[in-house]
Formats: structure tokens, C-alpha cells, sequence
């Protein structure tokens, strides 16, 4: 029997997602989950909206119409089923109308940041696809040709004797801000936090194209993973799957060495 790959459907406030997929935080949670098909989060702070269920909507929140996003997210699921799931919103992309508040809320000005940094500016897919679990068990979400590799790439390692793991993949630019925050809030400067983080709207993981490798064993997304087979292994065959690593030593972005940070780049990109 054939399966399906299951699919995030995104939209700049809502994410929907595959109900199996999603924890239960309650006993109610868990009697809705398991009769829902989908799932509505709200993406700033990961709070279940909705279940979608065979017979409607089932809402878990009050005043549900008036949640920003959700009347979007249902049309954009409604013309999925309408079609070959996925084919149009495959090629879509959210709009980048928010990304200027966000940075503001930082002091940055996107101009600026992007001409000093060389990063570009990333927008954020209506779709991803599962790219099975990373190393904490979560959903890993991909783009659909970003997945593939990365399924292929680790049999390949497999066969090799090398297990490679995911330390993640998408993120959102409102997950993005939320790094931000906590480290402001222990004390960490912006300019500080830049080496390491690049702006919300200015990650490669935005994409769904760039995925953080580790290995059993080595802490995750350490420089430490440089000594590791499981790296050796990534500079000898990580290209021949579409992978290459964004931020070797002494990189034009200004970015702390990443060894762990790679990015799927399309044949024709």
C-alpha cells in the first residue's frame, strides 16, 4: 500500500498540521488527536487552535474566527483538497510584509543588515514535507527536494558505516525572533547574538533548505562535530546529494564556523 508523505501547510500565523504527528497535552488532546486529520497551531508560541475532524472544525480556543490566520489557513486547506494535494501551494511562498516589525523590535534595518551580512533574504514556504523525526524526536520539515536528499544522503552514510542524525530543519522567522529573545533576555547583546544567529528573515532555515547534521554521541551543533567521521564523511559525499556547508572558517558573513549547518541547493539554483 502506498503511503504518503505527510505535509505542514503554512501560513504567516497558523501552521496545520497532521494531527499523528502532534503531541497530546491533555486527555482531551489526546481523545481529539486521535480522531483529527488536522491540527491549527499558532506559530508564535506553539498553541493547538483547532482539530479537524471528518464531520468539521472542533475549536479549542475561545472566539475562534478572531484568531489571525485561521481563516486562511482553512481556505488554503480547503483548495488543497480541491486539487492534487500540495501542487499549487508547492510553488507559493508567504510574504515577507511582517519581517520589517520584527527587526525593528531588534534595532535592525533589513537594508542594512543584508548589505553588511551578505545573507539573503529568506521567505518562508506554504509547504513542507517530512523528512522523518531529528535527534530529539521531533517532526523534521523540509522542502520536498531539501527531504529527498537528506532521506538519501543518510542511507548512503548508512552504508557506509556513518550515522548521521538531524539537529533540525525549518524554522519560522517568528521561531527565529523567539532565539533572539531568550538570549537577550539572559543577557546577550544583538551584535553578540548576530555571530551566531542570523536576523529573523535572514536564516537559511527559513528555506526549508538548510538542515543542522549531527552524529550519535557529539553534542549537537557544537564545532566539535568537525572531528567526526560523520563530518570527513559530509565533505567527501555530502555534494553529490545537493548539500553543501554554508559557513566554513572565516566566511564573508560575519557567521561563527558551523560545520554542522548545511544547505540543499536545487540543480538549477
Amino acid at each position: 500500500m502506498h503511503r504518503t508523505t505527510p505535509l505542514l501547510i503554512n501560513t504567516e500565523t497558523v501552521e496545520l498540521w497532521p494531527a499523528p504527528l502532534l503531541r497530546a497535552r491533555s486527555n482531551l488532546d489526546a481523545r481529539l488527536l486521535a480522531r483529527a486529520q488536522w491540527v491549527l497551531r499558532r506559530k508564535q508560541d506553539g498553541r493547538y487552535l483547532a482539530a479537524i475532524l471528518a464531520h468539521g472544525v472542533h475549536s479549542l480556543v475561545p472566539r475562534l474566527p478572531r484568531e489571525p490566520g485561521v481563516e486562511e489557513a482553512l481556505a488554503l486547506l480547503d483548495g488543497a483538497r480541491s486539487r492534487p494535494f500540495g501542487t499549487a501551494l508547492e510553488v507559493q511562498w508567504l510574504p515577507l510584509a511582517g519581517l520589517q516589525q520584527r527587526l525593528q523590535q531588534l534595532g535592525l534595518d533589513a537594508k542594512r543588515y543584508a548589505q553588511d551580512s551578505g545573507l539573503a533574504l529568506e521567505a518562508e514556504p506554504c509547504l513542507l514535507h517530512s523528512a522523518g523525526r531529528d535527534r530529539f524526536a521531533r517532526p523534521l520539515w523540509l522542502r520536498r527536494g531539501a527531504a529527498q536528499g537528506w532521506r538519501r544522503m543518510r542511507l548512503h552514510a548508512a552504508r557506509d558505516g556513518i550515522a548521521l542524525d538531524a539537529i533540525s530543519g525549518f524554522r519560522s522567522h517568528a521561531y527565529q525572533l523567539g532565539i533572539f529573545e531568550r538570549k537577550l533576555a539572559r543577557g546577550q547583546s544583538v551584535p553578540q547574538i548576530l555571530q551566531v544567529n542570523a536576523a529573523p528573515g535572514f536564516s537559511e532555515h527559513h528555506s526549508g533548505h538548510a538542515l543542522d547534521i549531527g552524529t550519535p554521541g557529539d553534542a549537537p551543533a557544537e564545532e566539535t562535530f568537525e572531528a567526526t567521521a560523520a563530518f570527513a564523511w559530509l565533505q567527501a559525499n555530502a555534494g553529490a546529494h545537493g548539500f553543501h556547508l554554508s559557513y566554513p572558517r572565516d566566511n564573508p558573513h560575519g557567521i561563527v564556523y558551523e560545520p554542522w549547518h548545511w544547505c540543499w541547493k536545487p540543480a538549477n539554483g
